[in-house]
Protein backbone atom coordinates (compact mmCIF):
# COMPACT_ATOMS: atom_id res chain seq x y z
CA UNK A 1 0.00 0.00 0.00
CA UNK A 2 1.33 3.43 -0.92
CA UNK A 3 2.00 5.82 1.76
CA UNK A 4 -0.43 9.04 1.08
CA UNK A 5 2.61 11.93 2.06
CA UNK A 6 0.45 14.89 1.21
CA UNK A 7 -0.76 15.65 4.14
CA UNK A 8 2.77 16.52 5.24
CA UNK A 9 2.82 19.52 2.43
CA UNK A 10 -0.04 21.11 3.11
CA UNK A 11 0.14 21.65 7.33
CA UNK A 12 -1.93 25.04 8.53
CA UNK A 13 -0.74 26.82 11.50
CA UNK A 14 -2.93 25.35 14.14
CA UNK A 15 -5.99 27.03 15.11
CA UNK A 16 -5.67 27.10 19.40
CA UNK A 17 -9.59 26.89 19.18
CA UNK A 18 -10.09 23.78 17.48
CA UNK A 19 -6.77 22.15 18.03
CA UNK A 20 -7.99 20.32 21.17
CA UNK A 21 -10.60 18.28 19.08
CA UNK A 22 -8.46 17.84 15.91
CA UNK A 23 -6.36 14.82 16.15
CA UNK A 24 -2.47 15.62 15.17
CA UNK A 25 -0.11 13.56 12.76
CA UNK A 26 2.63 12.24 13.62
CA UNK A 27 4.45 14.78 12.19
CA UNK A 28 2.25 17.63 13.73
CA UNK A 29 3.47 16.51 17.12
CA UNK A 30 7.24 16.92 16.12
CA UNK A 31 6.45 20.70 15.10
CA UNK A 32 6.23 20.17 11.05
CA UNK A 33 5.02 23.60 9.92
CA UNK A 34 4.34 24.74 6.33
CA UNK A 35 7.57 26.57 6.55
CA UNK A 36 9.16 23.39 6.43
CA UNK A 37 6.72 21.75 3.96
CA UNK A 38 7.24 24.88 1.27
CA UNK A 39 10.75 23.71 0.90
CA UNK A 40 10.10 20.44 -0.25
CA UNK A 41 7.56 17.88 -2.42
CA UNK A 42 5.40 14.35 -2.75
CA UNK A 43 8.42 12.81 -4.73
CA UNK A 44 11.65 13.96 -2.09
CA UNK A 45 9.09 12.85 0.74
CA UNK A 46 8.57 9.72 -0.34
CA UNK A 47 11.64 8.25 -0.47
CA UNK A 48 13.84 10.81 1.79
CA UNK A 49 10.93 11.60 4.77
CA UNK A 50 10.87 14.45 7.03
CA UNK A 51 12.68 14.14 10.73
CA UNK A 52 13.24 16.09 13.48
CA UNK A 53 16.84 16.62 15.32
CA UNK A 54 15.85 15.44 19.22
CA UNK A 55 19.26 14.99 20.67
CA UNK A 56 22.75 15.64 19.58
CA UNK A 57 25.30 13.23 21.09
CA UNK A 58 28.78 11.86 20.37
CA UNK A 59 27.99 9.16 18.46
CA UNK A 60 25.19 11.07 15.96
CA UNK A 61 22.00 12.66 15.86
CA UNK A 62 18.67 11.25 17.21
CA UNK A 63 16.02 11.68 14.64
CA UNK A 64 12.30 11.14 15.07
CA UNK A 65 9.61 11.23 12.01
CA UNK A 66 6.88 8.94 10.73
CA UNK A 67 7.21 5.89 12.38
CA UNK A 68 11.06 6.26 12.63
CA UNK A 69 13.31 7.04 15.90
CA UNK A 70 17.39 6.67 15.16
CA UNK A 71 20.56 8.07 15.30
CA UNK A 72 22.47 9.28 12.26
CA UNK A 73 26.03 8.97 12.37
CA UNK A 74 28.16 12.47 12.47
CA UNK A 75 27.89 14.10 9.01
CA UNK A 76 24.79 16.30 8.57
CA UNK A 77 25.62 19.78 10.23
CA UNK A 78 22.46 20.26 12.61
CA UNK A 79 21.31 21.03 15.71
CA UNK A 80 18.68 19.79 17.99
CA UNK A 81 15.00 20.86 16.40
CA UNK A 82 16.24 20.82 12.87
CA UNK A 83 14.39 19.11 10.17
CA UNK A 84 15.82 17.22 7.59
CA UNK A 85 15.25 15.19 4.47
CA UNK A 86 15.88 11.97 5.78
CA UNK A 87 18.31 9.76 3.46
CA UNK A 88 17.33 5.75 4.08
CA UNK A 89 20.50 4.68 2.24
CA UNK A 90 23.09 7.56 3.16
CA UNK A 91 21.62 9.10 5.95
CA UNK A 92 25.03 11.30 6.22
CA UNK A 93 23.97 12.92 3.25
CA UNK A 94 20.29 13.81 4.69
CA UNK A 95 19.41 17.39 3.44
CA UNK A 96 19.16 19.61 6.50
CA UNK A 97 16.11 22.30 5.63
CA UNK A 98 15.80 25.95 5.70
CA UNK A 99 15.56 26.83 9.24
CA UNK A 100 12.67 29.65 10.80
CA UNK A 101 15.57 30.43 13.78
CA UNK A 102 18.74 29.45 14.77
CA UNK A 103 20.50 30.09 18.68
CA UNK A 104 24.17 30.25 18.55
CA UNK A 105 26.88 31.57 20.35
CA UNK A 106 30.55 31.61 20.46
CA UNK A 107 31.86 28.40 21.70
CA UNK A 108 33.96 28.79 24.79
CA UNK A 109 37.29 28.12 24.50
CA UNK A 110 40.12 29.90 22.45
CA UNK A 111 39.23 28.61 19.21
CA UNK A 112 36.52 31.38 18.58
CA UNK A 113 34.37 28.31 16.76
CA UNK A 114 30.20 29.06 16.27
CA UNK A 115 28.10 26.69 19.08
CA UNK A 116 25.03 26.04 17.50
CA UNK A 117 22.27 25.35 20.45
CA UNK A 118 19.19 24.50 18.45
CA UNK A 119 17.21 25.53 15.95
CA UNK A 120 13.32 26.34 14.62
CA UNK A 121 12.85 27.54 18.25
CA UNK A 122 9.93 29.70 18.77
CA UNK A 123 9.65 31.13 21.90
CA UNK A 124 12.80 31.33 24.39
CA UNK A 125 12.17 30.90 28.24
CA UNK A 126 15.02 32.98 30.15
CA UNK A 127 15.15 31.32 33.40
CA UNK A 128 16.74 32.72 35.78
CA UNK A 129 16.29 33.10 40.15
CA UNK A 130 15.18 35.65 42.55
CA UNK A 131 18.16 35.08 44.28
CA UNK A 132 22.17 36.10 43.52
CA UNK A 133 21.35 34.29 40.20
CA UNK A 134 19.98 37.14 38.95
CA UNK A 135 21.96 39.35 36.71
CA UNK A 136 20.63 41.94 34.42
CA UNK A 137 23.75 42.22 32.40
CA UNK A 138 23.52 38.13 31.74
CA UNK A 139 19.73 38.68 30.90
CA UNK A 140 20.75 41.26 28.42
CA UNK A 141 22.75 38.78 27.12
CA UNK A 142 20.35 35.99 26.37
CA UNK A 143 17.72 38.05 25.22
CA UNK A 144 20.27 39.76 22.77
CA UNK A 145 20.05 36.60 21.43
CA UNK A 146 16.75 35.92 20.98
CA UNK A 147 15.88 38.63 19.19
CA UNK A 148 19.22 38.27 16.46
CA UNK A 149 17.65 34.34 16.21
CA UNK A 150 14.08 36.70 15.45
CA UNK A 151 12.84 34.24 18.32
CA UNK A 152 10.21 35.38 20.83
CA UNK A 153 12.33 36.12 24.53
CA UNK A 154 9.91 35.74 27.74
CA UNK A 155 11.95 36.36 30.89
CA UNK A 156 11.11 34.08 33.99
CA UNK A 157 11.82 34.40 37.53
CA UNK A 158 11.67 31.57 39.65
CA UNK A 159 11.68 30.92 42.95
CA UNK A 160 9.47 34.07 43.96
CA UNK A 161 8.39 31.50 47.38
CA UNK A 162 11.68 31.80 48.59
CA UNK A 163 12.17 35.44 47.98
CA UNK A 164 10.97 38.58 50.27
CA UNK A 165 10.55 40.57 47.81
CA UNK A 166 10.31 39.40 44.41
CA UNK A 167 8.66 42.46 42.94
CA UNK A 168 12.14 44.11 43.41
CA UNK A 169 13.61 41.45 40.55
CA UNK A 170 10.31 41.74 38.30
CA UNK A 171 10.93 45.38 38.05
CA UNK A 172 14.92 44.77 37.07
CA UNK A 173 13.64 42.46 34.23
CA UNK A 174 10.93 44.59 33.10
CA UNK A 175 13.98 47.36 32.56
CA UNK A 176 15.51 45.19 30.16
CA UNK A 177 13.21 45.85 27.16
CA UNK A 178 9.61 46.64 26.79
CA UNK A 179 9.26 44.11 23.95
CA UNK A 180 9.93 41.35 26.48
CA UNK A 181 6.88 40.15 28.96
CA UNK A 182 8.48 38.87 32.21
CA UNK A 183 6.82 35.79 33.92
CA UNK A 184 7.45 35.18 38.13
CA UNK A 185 6.52 32.07 39.49
CA UNK A 186 7.35 28.95 41.94
CA UNK A 187 8.39 26.42 39.34
CA UNK A 188 7.08 23.72 41.48
CA UNK A 189 3.72 24.82 42.05
CA UNK A 190 0.65 23.64 40.36
CA UNK A 191 -0.56 26.87 38.86
CA UNK A 192 3.30 26.93 36.76
CA UNK A 193 1.75 25.13 33.69
CA UNK A 194 -0.50 27.41 33.41
CA UNK A 195 1.29 30.06 32.99
CA UNK A 196 2.98 29.36 29.65
CA UNK A 197 -0.19 28.77 28.07
CA UNK A 198 0.12 31.72 26.00
CA UNK A 199 3.49 30.33 24.11
CA UNK A 200 2.77 26.10 24.89
CA UNK A 201 0.57 25.61 21.79
CA UNK A 202 -0.31 22.86 19.20
CA UNK A 203 2.68 23.08 16.31
CA UNK A 204 5.08 25.23 18.73
CA UNK A 205 8.64 24.44 19.46
CA UNK A 206 10.31 26.29 22.98
CA UNK A 207 12.86 26.11 25.14
CA UNK A 208 14.22 26.82 28.77
CA UNK A 209 17.60 28.37 28.70
CA UNK A 210 19.57 29.87 32.16
CA UNK A 211 21.98 29.07 34.28
CA UNK A 212 22.25 25.95 36.26
CA UNK A 213 19.89 25.33 39.46
CA UNK A 214 17.45 28.01 38.39
CA UNK A 215 14.30 25.69 37.63
CA UNK A 216 14.75 25.33 33.71
CA UNK A 217 14.32 20.61 33.68
CA UNK A 218 11.62 22.03 36.76
CA UNK A 219 9.35 23.30 34.69
CA UNK A 220 9.58 21.11 31.58
CA UNK A 221 8.78 18.58 33.79
CA UNK A 222 5.69 20.68 34.77
CA UNK A 223 4.81 21.17 31.42
CA UNK A 224 5.24 17.40 30.64
CA UNK A 225 3.23 16.30 33.57
CA UNK A 226 5.00 12.89 33.99
CA UNK A 227 8.52 13.79 32.04
CA UNK A 228 10.41 13.31 35.40
CA UNK A 229 13.85 14.62 34.09
CA UNK A 230 16.25 14.53 36.75
CA UNK A 231 16.76 17.55 39.04
CA UNK A 232 18.98 18.98 41.74
CA UNK A 233 18.54 22.08 43.95
CA UNK A 234 21.02 25.14 44.30
CA UNK A 235 24.24 25.58 46.48
CA UNK A 236 22.90 27.15 49.80
CA UNK A 237 26.22 29.37 49.87
CA UNK A 238 26.16 31.26 46.73
CA UNK A 239 22.65 30.06 44.93
CA UNK A 240 24.69 28.58 42.16
CA UNK A 241 23.11 25.40 40.77
CA UNK A 242 24.20 21.97 39.88
CA UNK A 243 24.45 20.19 36.80
CA UNK A 244 21.97 17.91 36.74
CA UNK A 245 21.01 18.24 32.05
CA UNK A 246 23.70 17.23 30.64
CA UNK A 247 23.05 17.53 26.71
CA UNK A 248 20.44 19.45 24.70
CA UNK A 249 17.08 17.24 24.38
CA UNK A 250 13.48 18.19 22.96
CA UNK A 251 10.68 16.56 24.81
CA UNK A 252 7.25 16.64 23.18
CA UNK A 253 4.14 16.96 24.70
CA UNK A 254 0.62 15.74 24.07
CA UNK A 255 -0.85 18.59 22.92
CA UNK A 256 1.60 18.96 20.30
CA UNK A 257 3.92 21.25 21.55
CA UNK A 258 7.85 20.53 21.74
CA UNK A 259 9.71 21.35 24.64
CA UNK A 260 14.07 21.98 25.13
CA UNK A 261 15.46 21.37 28.11
CA UNK A 262 19.23 22.45 27.87
CA UNK A 263 22.45 22.33 30.75
CA UNK A 264 23.24 25.47 32.53
CA UNK A 265 24.48 27.94 30.68
CA UNK A 266 26.99 30.52 32.51
CA UNK A 267 28.97 31.81 29.99
CA UNK A 268 27.43 33.32 26.98
CA UNK A 269 29.61 34.92 24.01
CA UNK A 270 27.88 36.92 21.59
CA UNK A 271 29.27 36.49 18.04
CA UNK A 272 27.53 38.27 14.85
CA UNK A 273 24.52 39.35 16.95
CA UNK A 274 24.88 42.96 16.01
CA UNK A 275 21.03 43.30 15.24
CA UNK A 276 19.99 41.44 17.99
CA UNK A 277 22.37 44.09 20.74
CA UNK A 278 20.67 46.97 19.17
CA UNK A 279 16.95 45.52 19.74
CA UNK A 280 17.90 44.95 23.49
CA UNK A 281 19.83 48.50 23.69
CA UNK A 282 17.16 50.77 21.34
CA UNK A 283 16.22 52.95 23.45
CA UNK A 284 20.36 54.42 23.47
CA UNK A 285 20.78 53.75 19.59
CA UNK A 286 17.55 55.85 18.98
CA UNK A 287 19.09 58.84 21.40
CA UNK A 288 22.19 58.68 19.73
CA UNK A 289 20.91 59.35 16.55
CA UNK A 290 20.05 63.02 18.45
CA UNK A 291 24.09 63.71 19.10
CA UNK A 292 26.09 66.26 17.43
CA UNK A 293 28.87 63.85 16.29
CA UNK A 294 28.24 60.88 13.97
CA UNK A 295 31.08 59.16 15.69
CA UNK A 296 29.94 60.33 19.32
CA UNK A 297 31.45 57.98 22.00
CA UNK A 298 28.72 59.10 24.66
CA UNK A 299 31.65 60.10 26.74
CA UNK A 300 33.02 63.61 26.85
CA UNK A 301 31.95 64.99 23.29
CA UNK A 302 30.15 67.86 23.22
CA UNK A 303 26.47 68.10 22.33
CA UNK A 304 25.98 63.91 23.40
CA UNK A 305 22.49 63.57 23.94
CA UNK A 306 23.22 59.98 25.91
CA UNK A 307 25.21 62.30 28.42
CA UNK A 308 22.84 65.10 28.45
CA UNK A 309 20.02 62.20 29.07
CA UNK A 310 22.13 60.54 31.92
CA UNK A 311 22.54 64.27 33.73
CA UNK A 312 18.38 64.70 33.37
CA UNK A 313 18.15 61.20 34.90
CA UNK A 314 16.56 59.67 32.26
CA UNK A 315 19.06 57.15 31.26
CA UNK A 316 21.02 54.72 33.40
CA UNK A 317 24.78 55.31 33.38
CA UNK A 318 24.99 51.74 34.01
CA UNK A 319 23.15 50.36 31.15
CA UNK A 320 25.05 52.66 28.77
CA UNK A 321 28.18 50.71 30.10
CA UNK A 322 26.80 47.31 30.08
CA UNK A 323 25.63 48.67 26.07
CA UNK A 324 29.29 48.88 25.25
CA UNK A 325 30.70 46.43 26.99
CA UNK A 326 28.02 44.24 25.06
CA UNK A 327 28.50 46.09 21.64
CA UNK A 328 32.20 46.10 21.63
CA UNK A 329 32.27 42.17 22.82
CA UNK A 330 30.06 41.18 20.17
CA UNK A 331 32.08 43.43 17.37
CA UNK A 332 35.40 42.00 18.48
CA UNK A 333 34.05 38.30 18.03
CA UNK A 334 32.22 38.62 15.07
CA UNK A 335 35.56 40.33 13.61
CA UNK A 336 37.36 37.66 14.88
CA UNK A 337 35.86 35.10 13.41
CA UNK A 338 35.09 36.83 10.01
CA UNK A 339 39.38 37.15 9.70
CA UNK A 340 39.36 33.25 10.28
CA UNK A 341 36.84 32.91 7.86
CA UNK A 342 38.74 34.72 5.51
CA UNK A 343 41.97 32.81 6.22
CA UNK A 344 40.42 29.81 5.91
CA UNK A 345 39.34 30.94 2.41
CA UNK A 346 42.46 32.06 1.17
CA UNK A 347 44.38 29.01 2.83
CA UNK A 348 41.75 26.53 0.98
CA UNK A 349 42.49 28.50 -2.54
CA UNK A 350 46.77 28.07 -2.03
CA UNK A 351 45.79 24.68 -1.40
CA UNK A 352 43.90 24.31 -4.50
CA UNK A 353 46.71 26.41 -6.03
CA UNK A 354 49.30 23.56 -4.79
CA UNK A 355 47.49 20.70 -6.16
CA UNK A 356 46.95 22.06 -9.67
CA UNK A 357 50.93 22.87 -10.18
CA UNK A 358 51.18 19.75 -9.20
CA UNK A 359 49.29 17.63 -11.68
CA UNK A 360 50.58 19.99 -14.44
CA UNK A 361 53.54 18.98 -13.40
CA UNK A 362 52.89 15.61 -13.86
CA UNK A 363 51.67 15.60 -17.18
Amino acid sequence: MTRDYSQFLSTPAPDPTTAATQPLSPLDRLGWQSFFSQQTDLDEIASHPPVRITEVNRNGLRAMGEGIDQVIPPGPEATVGDWLMLDTELPTRSRVLERKSLIRRRAPGKDRKIQLIAANIDTMFVVTSCNADFNVARLERFIAMAFDADVTPVIVLTKVDLCDDSETYVTQAKTISDLVEVVPLNAKSETARDAFAPWVRAGQTVAFLGTSGVGKSTLTNALGQGLEIETQGIREDDARGRHTTTRRQLYFLPGGCAVLDTPGMRELQLTDAASGVGDVFADLQELATQCRFRDCSHGTEPGCAIQAGIEAGVVDSERLERWRKLAAEEAFNSATLAQRRAKDKNFGKMVKSVKSIKKRNRK
